[in-house]
């Protein structure tokens, strides 16, 4: 995302909120001086901070890269679930090689050199793009509240053309906030100080706000937490009691070989000894292997709930923090207006917070699944191979 025009210095970044301000032509009074905060820093520090920059960058691109490539040469991971996260990396994809190179140019420098067009451009793709990725973990958290309080009838709605669906509405609706400002942008110079949305809007301001960031954050801890809540009862009604039950959960009780008689009982204790046909009868070793069996299966599907439970909160938690700060700014500055004083080095450090969330998301989503995992093995031994 872009940040707003603030006051003290040219901005480092564009804004998805913004007014348009001319720093140059309206000095802050309470600024020592008119240019960009870039300009009092030695240029090592610049090298240091373009550097770390770019490994961000490259990460980000690399990481991504990988999650697609795993689900589409791994066809056990070819479900509507996984198509969504695919999806999710495709746009942290692209924000990766659209918006973060440009990115970091604009924040070491502090100065547009690009032109209007390539302005235009990077804001858009910025604001759509990065719109696009957190309306992705909205679809996400969607489809697996569905598959989780809805699981025998959504089994069967749940296809890859549903997904293809849920993808194809978060485009349009990232579309739709980050298109507005072209229309009534700053007329086209030779050059170009400043790359910014040119709008002293407050209705976009909120719609473009609520829309990317506050209602979808609502809807991820709604989701979230009736999950939460479904997968903990889950939990406890598959724990098995530690107590009174190992030996009476199920009893198999079968005559000695060459016999042709059998019983079964549940919950019950049959003596042990000779059947009547004078057969010995092997009673303990059957009963504890197939009570063993079902208590294993019982903690394993309660282990995986829980994992799956703190993946959740993993994935809200990194959400709220690398976003919130960057949003809280984007609408508090246009409202309070000059009321409100913020340096752009802490701005673009909120900025960076936010981009890095495209970083986080592939590793969450697949680190936390033991089938990514599993084909990543799989596709790394293949890249050393080949």
């Amino acid at each position: 995302m872009e940040q707003p025009s603030l006051q003290c210095s040219q901005p480092a970044s564009g804004s998805l909120t913004s007014p348009q301000t001319n720093h140059s032509t309206f000095p802050n009074p309470n600024c020592s001086s008119p240019g960009p905060y870039q300009d009092s820093i030695a240029l090592p520090w610049k090298v240091v901070l373009a550097t770390l920059l770019a490994l961000i960058t490259l990460a980000t691109t690399l990481s991504n890269a990988f999650v697609i490539a795993t689900v589409s040469r791994t066809r056990k991971l070819h479900t509507p679930a996984n198509y969504l996260i695919a999806s999710l990396a495709v746009t942290d994809l692209l924000v990766s090689i659209l918006v973060m190179p440009i990115s970091t140019m604009y924040t070491v420098t502090g100065r547009w050199t690009l032109g209007q067009i390539v302005c235009d451009f990077w804001l858009s793709s910025d604001i759509t793009c990065c719109t696009a990725s957190i309306l992705h973990l909205c679809a996400i958290a969607l489809d697996r509240y569905w598959a989780i309080t809805d699981a025998v009838e959504y089994s069967a709605k749940r296809t890859p053309k549903r997904a293809a669906g849920m993808i194809a509405m978060v485009w349009v609706f990232s579309v739709s906030i980050s298109m507005p400002p072209l229309f009534w942008r700053q007329a086209k110079a030779e050059e170009v100080a400043d790359c910014l949305v040119n709008t002293d809007h407050i209705l976009y301001t909120v719609y473009s706000t609520v829309g990317a960031f506050y209602f979808p954050t609502l809807l991820l801890i709604a989701l979230y937490g009736r999950i939460y809540v479904e997968a903990r009862s889950r939990i406890l009604k598959q724990t098995p009691n530690r107590t009174g039950k190992r030996l009476t959960r199920a009893q198999l009780i079968t005559d000695s070989p060459g016999s042709s008689s059998s019983a079964t009982s549940i919950n019950s204790r049959a003596p042990e000894g000779s059947s009547e046909s004078g057969s010995p009868v092997f009673v303990n070793q059957v009963k504890v292997k197939v009570s063993d069996t079902f208590l294993e299966k019982k903690k394993l599907m309660a282990a995986r709930e829980r994992k799956a439970t703190k993946t959740l909160g993993i994935i809200l938690g990194a959400f709220i923090v690398c976003w919130l700060p960057f949003f809280i700014i984007s609408l508090a500055l246009p409202i309070c207006d000059d009321a409100c004083w913020f340096h752009l080095a802490i701005f673009d450090f909120f900025t960076w917070l936010g981009y890095l969330n495209s970083l986080i998301n592939p590793i969450i989503y697949t680190m936390s699944n033991d089938d990514f995992k599993q084909a990543f093995h799989k596709l790394i031994r293949f890249r050393r191979t080949s």
